[in-house]
């Protein structure tokens, strides 16, 4: 099989600007299932995001992104994720990710009725995402 007969349109597009359009061979991605890699002509689905690290492989390289929450529709012919956010690895303020991470663990650690459980494990979710994809760059 042609290098090209392997690639088919990503698109991973934010509320506020259309983050990524190109071709890929292959996108990993998190789930609320598990790990999902998508391969051109992937069975039909659509899937609900959880925060995690979007690798891109295109022909002549991966990409790495933060995504944080959002959904993926995937056709055998292309993948479209819709994402609350995403940041590559070079728009990602490691010191802000690191202090965000720290109050995250200081209000799951204190576990007061004022501290929404889910929104602090989301939120160090979240950060433990920015600090893993900086560091795959």
């Amino acid at each position: 099989m042609a290098e090209n007969e392997k690639m088919f349109p990503v698109k991973v597009i934010t509320p506020d600007r259309v983050f990524y359009s190109g071709e890929a061979e292959m996108i990993e991605f998190s789930t609320s299932s598990g790990q999902i890699g998508v391969y051109k002509k992937h069975i039909p689905l659509t899937t609900v995001l959880s925060p995690g690290a979007v690798i891109i492989h295109e022909a002549d390289g991966e990409k790495v992104a933060a995504v944080h929450a959002g959904f993926a529709e995937v056709l055998p012919d292309q993948v479209t994720l819709l994402a609350e956010t995403a940041e590559w690895a070079e728009e990602i303020d490691v010191a802000r990710a690191e202090a965000a991470k720290k109050r995250a663990e200081e209000r799951l650690q204190a576990r007061t009725e004022k501290v929404d459980i889910k929104r602090a494990e989301f939120a160090l979710r979240r950060a433990l995402t920015r600090i893993d994809v900086k560091d795959m760059k």
